[in-house]
């Protein structure tokens, strides 16, 4: 049962997302986990200056709205990855400049792992996804398919997507994809290539932090 300073603290947590500078005005999307019902920014919301009125409770296996706010429109990817993963409690979908930058390239970076961050927050790999309408059944499908076994994907043309536990994992993971992006388009523009950890040093580096190695 959604209580009324769990929706304070989701638009709290809505916030902290705009003043970072991961969402302006109505782009991008936020939904929280709470057993069998799911918070999601309302459609049209705006995230940065989201208030408790706009906020959509559904229940997350069967997409049904509870409190007659409608849900963002991307509310189906953000239900279907938390369906296909228990794990994971937080979705963010976001615009932020650089990462956005990338995702509208056509000459887009194959590697992002330039500091340990990457590897071990965002992803070691970061799969794309194709171009479709936002809010389209075929997004929804390739997001969930990417993020079964991800928790981080490049939407092209569009923005990018994370997924955590919690609001302060999905938080860092959005703010180190950034960083990833700002570095390597700054490497680009100063005629350089960016000097990225090999796959050694992040078998190193999973095996410290996380206790495992790279399957080969």
């Amino acid at each position: 049962m959604i209580k009324p300073e769990d929706i304070l603290k989701f638009v709290k947590q809505a916030h902290r997302v705009g003043d970072a500078g991961l969402t302006i005005c109505s782009s991008g999307n936020l939904s929280w986990r709470i057993g069998d019902e799911v918070l999601i920014s309302g459609t049209g919301s705006w995230v940065p200056e989201l208030t408790p009125n706009r906020v959509s409770i559904c229940n997350v296996h069967t997409g049904e709205v509870l409190n007659g706010v409608r849900p963002s429109m991307e509310s189906t990817f953000h239900m279907g990855v938390m369906r296909e993963r228990e794990d994971v409690g937080v979705v963010l979908h976001f615009q932020s400049p650089y990462a956005t930058l990338i995702a509208c390239s056509e000459d887009r970076p194959k590697n992002f792992n330039v500091t340990a961050e990457i590897p071990l927050h965002v992803g070691r790999e970061i799969p794309e996804i194709p171009f479709y309408r936002p809010g389209s059944p075929e997004l929804a499908r390739d997001i969930i398919a990417a993020l079964k076994d991800h928790d981080s994907a490049l939407m092209l043309k569009h923005g990018q997507v994370v997924c955590g536990k919690d609001f302060d994992e999905v938080f860092e993971r959005a703010m180190f994809f950034e960083m990833a992006c700002r570095i390597v388009y700054q490497a680009k523009m100063a005629g350089t290539e960016p000097y990225v950890l090999t796959e050694e040093e992040i078998d190193g580096l999973e095996e410290y932090f996380l206790g495992k190695g790279h399957e080969k």
